[in-house]
């Protein structure tokens, strides 16, 4: 089984996403920072914060399901807000996607915030609502189930330290986990966590038997030539059974957003 975990930037570089997704062919892709805008046709629409202005594909998770035919399309809205056509608003959703391969039968779902709580009238104050969602499927290949659980942690205006609320969050992820997994399954928790190697967030769900590919592979940054602000880490994946992973790999070519793709062969 394939799985890869992407915070997809918005859609900023779509172009070589979509292609490389397609070819890559994941078998549950879990993607952060989507874009779904039913209320508006546009490709793009430009998000304006302050003096933080940045072009959005308006309808990302539209163009990442049509690019995977094959897969079920489940989109978790973390808040509604409004992006901008030149002068015009159009309210549209931010959160995240989990694509499952058809053929894998997804036999329980967990979905929920890891802080605050969804935000219905724009995207709310720093640090902003944050969900995770959880997929188990049974893989007909190795006769098993394996529970994969994401989330896309708070981003911290102060920058990627411990937090009491990062802390939180990283329980309530735990709990997520739980709630979607049994016994004897492989336990997948992965995403774009916000935290820095040596975090409180990786020690309590290494406390708790998971054990870290990012770093236990030695790997020297899960960010892109895109970023370019200090510090190389924000992605991490993780398993409960060290012995399931076949190949763990993080891409920087192609680049397709300013965080590379987390790619597990179990």
């Amino acid at each position: 089984m394939k799985i890869m975990c992407l915070n997809a930037w918005g859609g900023k570089l779509y172009e070589k996403l979509l292609p490389y997704v397609k070819a890559s062919d994941p078998d549950v892709l879990c993607l952060q920072e989507v874009i779904h805008s039913p209320a508006s046709e546009k490709d793009w629409l430009t998000y304006r914060d302050g003096d933080h202005v940045l072009a959005q594909r308006a309808n990302f998770f539209r163009d990442v399901s049509h690019a995977l035919p094959d897969h079920v399309a489940i989109f978790c809205p973390a808040a509604q807000g409004v992006l901008w056509d030149e002068n015009q608003p159009v309210p549209s959703q931010w959160g995240l996607a989990t694509f499952v391969r058809r053929s894998i039968p997804i036999i329980a779902q967990v979905q929920g915030f890891v802080h605050k709580g969804f935000s219905p009238v724009g995207y709310g104050d720093h640090p902003r609502s944050r969900n995770a969602h959880g997929v188990r499927v049974y893989d007909y290949a190795a006769e098993r189930a394996v529970s994969i659980t994401h989330m896309h942690g708070l981003r911290d205006l102060n920058g990627k330290m411990d937090t009491p609320e990062r802390a939180e969050q990283a329980r309530r992820l735990l709990n997520f986990s739980r709630q979607v997994s049994e016994p004897g399954d492989v336990v997948v928790v992965c995403g774009d966590f916000n935290v820095e190697p040596g975090s409180e967030t990786l020690a309590l769900l290494a406390d708790a038997g998971f054990k870290e590919l990012v770093m236990g592979r030695g790997i020297e940054s899960t960010r892109s030539t895109q970023y370019k602000k200090p510090g190389r880490f924000a992605d991490y994946m993780l398993v409960n059974r060290e012995e399931a992973v076949q190949s763990f790999d993080v891409i920087h070519d192609p680049e397709v957003s300013d965080h590379c793709p987390l790619v597990l062969r179990l």
